[in-house]
């Protein structure tokens, strides 16, 4: 559900604004609604804050992302001295990749031609002799130039030719081939340089890793300040001022359960307020409010957006269908189980910010284990083929629906996205009532009563409950009524000619999108039956691998090649059918559902002005 907001409106003398702010940002409750969008010139400095909360930034994730050293580093430098510390060390360690990139080019230059000295090839000049370095391709290589230039091959590679020349001093060379500089260095003292460049820089990262445990808290703690002062500076430059700049308004927002706290908080400040109850029109900002097994989906409703203060909070009715599709889709009661104790292993392992996710991990295991044993699936084997207690296979779905050709998963899959296209539905023309009015609403509530009503009377005529003749006469008035409010009055403000054009159209597209949206949830019937067939097919191929190795060695290796692939293989499967079990089921819950319930999700969060403190 969305707390109720209540509105805030203070009017401040222009001396004591920023004292107050400080206060009210230590309070922590307050939701700042700036009247302007301020202007951040590059060289305020707010933008400077803002470039050097993107530097601290940076470290810490390049310092988090070394590996933890068994040998930490104490240092005691204050935030500014690491900054430069840490500054310096980069600056030396890019000097040094630079310096080595080129010593390394140097090396690939020198290695056709093997280890030289090339003081001894200078030294050639005292008795009158050059020698030159060339290369050309194979077809150009002219064996006439030995004979003119002593050209000697040194080596052949990759369809080129390296050679040298001995020429008397001053005698010029004409070849067609490419004379090379090369380095005036040995190849072993280049290596030995090289080896010495990426020693230096193991040792930077060394001493970086090293200091990383340190650094980090004390960056996160400069991080936490910057940003908080980055807020204060925001909301400043973005408060309204009056006669003559004297007076500073400041407006915002805080919950209904701290309206007390603020009250009482209030009375200690030497300020003119005003509080009231937020309207519909107001589009509060929002915080959603939901019991424990609701909050783990939350996550999902902010990945689409948030409601907005008129809109009805989705997650009480997201949370449900989408625990149900993700183990329909999934379909496999002991992968179900392997969830479950994933997320209880991952929850003492990973950080206290993530254990709501690992919460969400262990109930969708537990929701896969329960429905995987109706669909009757055991890490691919059927459960209805072997032999287990009668009473349970009561339970299973599986099989065909009598002597049709239906798959009773497939008709289930199908009756669950009539029922979520009828709550989506009911949804939306509740919401339409809500904020609108009933007679602004009643296109919805036709369709809606035409829709569920046809279900409903088919149905009951369906299973015999009643007869022909009453099941006629319910859908001529159901269809009767319905279409008053469809084609007559779904716009009380046109005339009737342009509601019956609209009404039109609105069939039209709700005739070919119902349909669609409906044969979409076969999807969760689809992706449980290829989960369950690919770990049917891993245990066939495992056990095909067993029988085939026969009973050397006490059938050992038969088992171990058995072992590997039920292993490998159900993990493979396991890791896919989680990716499908979340997209299908989100994509399902964003479109067919937020669809029909007329969901915008284009409200703002509830983010209080407040110290900054990292998680």
């Amino acid at each position: 559900m969305i707390t109720k907001m209540k509105k805030l409106t203070f009017l401040i003398y222009y001396k004591e604004y920023e004292a107050f702010l400080k206060r009210m940002q230590e309070l922590g409750v307050l939701h700042v609604q700036t009247a302007q969008e301020g202007v951040v010139e590059p060289t305020s400095e707010l933008e400077a804050k803002l470039r050097r909360t993107e530097h601290v930034k940076e470290w810490i994730n390049r310092l988090e992302a070394m590996p933890v050293s068994d040998n930490p580093l104490a240092d005691n430098r204050g935030v500014a001295d690491i900054l430069s510390h840490l500054d310096r060390m980069e600056e030396t360690r890019h000097k040094a990749e630079a310096e080595l990139q080129r010593l390394r080019k140097d090396e690939a230059a020198l290695l056709p031609w093997g280890d030289f000295a090339p003081a001894r090839v200078e030294g050639l000049s005292e008795i009158g002799y050059a020698m030159g370095f060339f290369v050309c391709p194979e077809r150009s290589f002219n064996e006439e130039w030995a004979a003119l230039y002593y050209a000697t091959e040194v080596t052949r590679e990759k369809g080129k030719v390296y050679f040298v020349t001995l020429t008397p001093v001053g005698e010029e060379v004409v070849l067609d081939a490419e004379r090379l500089r090369l380095p005036r260095v040995s190849l072993m003292d280049l290596r030995k340089q090289i080896r010495e460049k990426e020693e230096g820089i193991a040792a930077i990262e060394h001493e970086m890793g090293r200091l990383a445990q340190g650094y980090v808290a004390r960056l996160r703690g400069y991080e936490d300040e910057l940003r908080t002062s980055i807020a204060f500076d925001r909301v400043v430059l973005g408060t309204e001022q009056v006669a003559d700049n004297r007076l500073m308004v400041l407006q915002g927002w805080i919950p209904e359960d701290k309206e007390a706290e603020v009250k009482s908080f209030l009375s200690t400040q030497e300020v003119y307020y005003e509080i009231r109850a937020a309207r519909r029109e107001d589009n509060a900002p929002i915080k959603l409010k939901n019991n424990a097994f609701v909050r783990m989906y939350e996550v999902l409703t902010k990945m689409y957006g948030m409601p907005d203060y008129a809109e009805f909070d989705p997650t009480p009715l997201v949370a449900p269908f989408f625990t149900l599709f993700f183990a329909f889709c999934m379909g496999d009661a002991g992968y179900g189980l392997v969830l479950i104790a994933l997320g209880f292993f991952l929850k003492h392992k990973l950080s206290p910010s993530l254990k709501g996710i690992m919460n969400l991990v262990i109930t969708l295991g537990a929701a896969t284990t329960v429905f995987g044993a109706v669909l009757g699936t055991f890490f691919g084997v059927s459960l209805f083929d072997v032999d287990v207690p009668g009473w349970m296979k009561q339970f299973m779905i599986v099989g065909k629906i009598g002597d049709t050709s239906y798959d009773k998963q497939m008709l289930l899959a199908l009756i669950i996205g009539v029922v979520h296209i009828c709550i989506a539905m009911t949804v939306k023309a509740i919401g339409a009532t809500v904020r609108y009015g009933f007679k602004e609403s009643l296109s919805d509530w036709g369709w809606l009563l035409l829709v569920v009503g046809f279900i409903c009377t088919g149905g009951l005529s369906f299973m015999k409950v009643i007869s022909e003749n009453v099941s006629n006469t319910a859908f001529l008035v159901i269809g009767g009524v319905a279409a008053i409010g469809i084609y007559l009055l779904n716009n009380l403000h046109r005339n009737v000619f342009a509601n019956i054009g609209a009404g039109l159209w609105d069939t039209y597209n709700m005739a070919t999108g119902l349909m669609g949206d409906v044969l979409s949830y076969i999807r969760l019937y689809a992706l449980g039956l290829a989960g369950g067939m690919l770990g049917g097919v891993f245990n066939q191929l495992a056990f095909m691998v067993r029988d085939g190795a026969g009973d050397a060695l006490y059938g050992v290796p038969g088992w171990l090649g058995c072992g590997l692939i039920l292993v490998f293989g159900h993990t493979l499967n396991i890791a896919m059918s989680c990716l499908s079990a979340f997209v299908h089921p989100l994509r399902l819950t964003f479109v067919e559902y937020f669809k029909n319930s007329g969901y915008d999700g284009k409200g703002e969060a509830y983010e209080p002005f407040s110290i900054v403190k990292n998680k």
